[in-house]
């Protein structure tokens, strides 16, 4: 029988990181706007260091964000960066720019790479490609359907991570949109109400709480969920992605790891949902022969689910995109 698949998310403190582990997440993507990308909350090295001395002893992974859009003042920054990863024990790196990798093997020889280039990360031979240049799994994009995510694990050489469930990012731009607007909007004499707020020090604002959306004029029934950060604006997609029905077809397959994005969702949704998950995870390994799904554990889901958000099956039934 192949592996158990791990069951990843992030978190924005350590206090969520205990949390998820007691719901049964396995592995974290934990790190900091400078060097991650749409990350939950920035974890420093000492909050990483922390991380991973909770997570240790629970055999729970703990691994490194470096998938952002590397300029080249943070290049510079990287060897110091990376020797401090290896020196707290962390499980992995996930990375998208050849910088990394570059830099991992003097200064973080031995740890784990991922390769995670969003969506250009679309087929098993340029995951191959990176696999020979140390990388020990591919992230795909979640653009490809369940044929080809199937397909790139069967024919790749690498592990394969997909994300099962939350949202997903449609569009991002490394300038601050929204700061922008507003600050026009003021020039101009216009006047906010006293709750409104933008990023400060860098922590996302734009939760489903404070009513950050983007809406078409044509489609005015659907919200898009943006955010800003260190990294610029992002923009979510207005369905949240949810496979828990349809996990057996990527077990089956013997895909690695699935991520579950908790950003924009509260701590008590996040936790619901990774129990369902574990449940469903644990339950087939049992007895895969006679596994059946149990929809208490989408009831679960729904129950805490927004119901102004569909719950969706994003891109994995559709027809190929690329």
């Amino acid at each position: 029988m192949a592996t158990k698949p791990e069951l990843i998310t992030s978190a924005s403190s350590l206090e969520e990181l205990v949390r998820y582990m007691d719901a049964g997440a396995d592995a974290f993507l934990l790190g900091e706007a400078t060097y991650g990308v749409r990350m939950p909350g920035d974890f420093t090295i000492d909050m990483l260091t922390e991380a991973v001395k909770v997570a240790k002893p629970r055999g729970v992974k703990i691994y490194a964000a470096l998938n952002n859009v590397m300029d080249n003042h943070t290049v510079a920054s990287l060897p110091a960066y990376l020797e401090q990863l290896a020196q707290i024990g962390i499980d992995a790196i996930v990375f998208g720019d050849p910088a990394i990798l570059m830099n991992a093997r003097s200064k973080a020889p031995g740890i784990p790479l991922h390769w995670n280039a969003e969506m250009t990360s679309t087929n098993y031979a340029t995951a191959d490609y990176w696999g020979k240049r140390g990388a020990t799994r591919v992230v795909l994009a979640r653009e490809l359907n369940m044929e080809q995510v199937l397909e790139a694990k069967a024919k790749g050489s690498l592990e394969v991570q997909v994300q099962v469930h939350g949202m997903t990012n449609i569009y991002h731009s490394k300038r601050p949109l929204v700061r922008n607007y507003m600050d026009h909007q003021k020039e101009a004499g216009a006047k906010f109400a006293e709750g409104d707020h933008l990023p400060i020090d860098g922590v996302p604002v734009g939760t489903q709480e404070d009513g950050m959306y983007l809406i078409e004029a044509e489609r005015p029934e659907e919200r898009f969920p943006i955010y800003e950060d260190l990294n610029g604006t992002h923009v979510m997609s207005s369905d949240d992605l949810c496979m828990i029905e349809n996990l057996h077809e990527l077990m089956e397959g013997n895909v690695d790891s699935f991520r579950i994005e908790p950003i924009l969702k509260s701590v008590e949704y996040n936790e619901v949902v990774i129990r369902a998950y574990r449940s469903a995870i644990d339950a087939y390994y049992e007895d895969p022969d006679g596994y059946e799904f149990n929809e208490e554990w989408l009831e679960a889901i729904q129950d805490v689910q927004d119901p102004k958000r569909e719950l969706s099956y994003g891109f994995f039934y559709k027809e190929q995109v690329y």
